[in-house]
């Protein structure tokens, strides 16, 4: 491995540490919130790496579980993670490839903002799910400051300055989501809000959390130069109410929504 390749090797370790660690816990409380019972088949759809599906199989008691992403490198990296204990292979959210009724349940973790269609991906999961069982997904509120990073964006925005969201960041709303679910015509539909604390131990660790050269917060950064830089971080510093310990805390929240097909 050269060492340009170990680092960013380096850097996207380090991002998904961060990343990973607020996911996590919002996973958890989505799968405590599932309530399914154990020995069934679950099908993770927009899978990445395999952290969601680690999350199943540790705490839902599945009899199988299968991961399912479009990016070849992903797919490799879940299968390295998991071993034999679970099944990955690509595909596309939009069109499953799954005879009907084969899962009981399909869910997606913080995926359906970047699914092109997501009413197609909602039809699609329900296709593949047999009668009597679950179709369910979460994901980060976008339009209103619930992803862990939204500090970061929303000081970009204030300078005027690009801080692009996912494509379809509107299907994150909870109104959404439950307009998604009625249309492909799934029962007893419920919804809830999925809450986190983000906890940093002082501001220069935020810096450096969202200052790394990986992830969405990266591009923007390439953008600005030295003055703009030094600008966004004396804005997020005056934006934080620092504990009498000097860490920063601040609320993070998902909506998910689950229905029966």
């Amino acid at each position: 491995m050269s060492k340009e390749s170990a680092r960013q090797f380096s850097d996207g370790q380090a991002y998904e540490r961060l990343m990973g660690r607020w996911s996590r816990k919002v996973g958890v409380q989505f799968l405590d919130w599932c309530k399914v019972p154990a020995r069934k088949a679950w099908l993770d759809v927009g899978c990445g790496n395999g952290a969601f599906t680690e999350e199943i199989l540790a705490k839902a008691n599945p009899s199988h579980v299968t991961g399912i992403d479009p990016a070849p490198a992903q797919i490799e990296f879940a299968r390295k993670r998991l071993g034999g204990k679970a099944t990955f292979q690509l595909g596309d959210a939009q069109s499953l490839p799954f005879a009907d009724g084969t899962f009981d349940v399909a869910c997606m973790a913080l995926v359906i903002a970047f699914v092109p269609d997501p009413a197609k991906g909602v039809a699609e999961m329900k296709r593949v799910t047999r009668r009597g069982g679950m179709v369910a997904t979460y994901m980060w509120d976008l339009p209103n400051g619930g992803v862990p990073t939204s500090p970061f964006f929303a000081a970009l925005k204030d300078m005027g300055l690009p801080a692009p969201m996912p494509p379809q960041a509107e299907a994150s709303k909870q109104e959404a989501l439950i307009g998604l679910w009625r249309s492909a015509g799934l029962r007893d539909i419920e919804t809830t809000v999925l809450r986190i604390t983000v906890e940093h131990p002082n501001f220069e660790a935020f810096w450096e959390a969202n200052t790394l050269p990986v992830g969405p917060q990266a591009d923007r950064m390439r953008q600005l130069d030295a003055s703009a830089r030094e600008a966004l971080k004396q804005r997020l510093k005056a934006t934080f109410r620092t504990m009498d310990d000097g860490s920063i805390k601040f609320e993070s929240f998902a909506n998910a929504v689950k229905g029966v097909v």
